[in-house]
Order: structure tokens, then C-alpha cells, then sequence
């Protein structure tokens, strides 16, 4: 499949760090599985990942503090 940013690259089959800021506190979560470009290094995740980050993150803004580091793949 082909990069939809820079429309050369390839997108290949990887995990990323997933970043973002909810209220109060800063979220990052590790080895999301993702489509990553190898010339540009755009991020793609599917729905189902991104519907599954939803529900994490619904989780954390219950209980996260100012930072709060996961790995995807102990809560997937």
C-alpha cells in the first residue's frame, strides 16, 4: 500500500508510540500496532486499534495522574 502523505513511500506493517494529552495528564502508549511509511514515516492504525486505544484511554482518565506510560500490548 502506498503512503497517503508523500504518496512514494510504502507503507509496511509496524508498532508506534502513541501520544496524547487528556485533561490534566499525558498519555503515551507503546507498541501500537500500526502501518508505518518507510520513506516518510507516516502512521496509519486501524480502526480496530484506534477504537481500541479509545477504550483504554476512557480507562486512564479515571485513574492517570499527571504522565502515564503503557504497553498497547499488555491492556490490547
Amino acid at each position: 500500500m502506498k503512503c497517503l502523505l508523500c504518496k512514494t513511500g510504502t507503507m509496511k506493517e509496524s508498532t508506534a508510540t502513541y501520544f496524547t494529552q487528556l485533561e490534566n495528564c499525558y498519555i503515551i502508549i507503546e507498541k501500537v500496532p500500526c502501518w508505518k511509511c518507510e520513506q516518510c514515516g507516516e502512521t496509519l492504525y486501524a480502526a480496530s486499534v484506534m477504537e481500541r486505544i479509545d477504550d483504554i484511554l476512557e480507562g486512564l482518565k479515571k485513574v492517570a495522574s499527571k504522565i502515564f506510560i503503557m504497553d498497547y500490548t499488555s491492556a490490547a
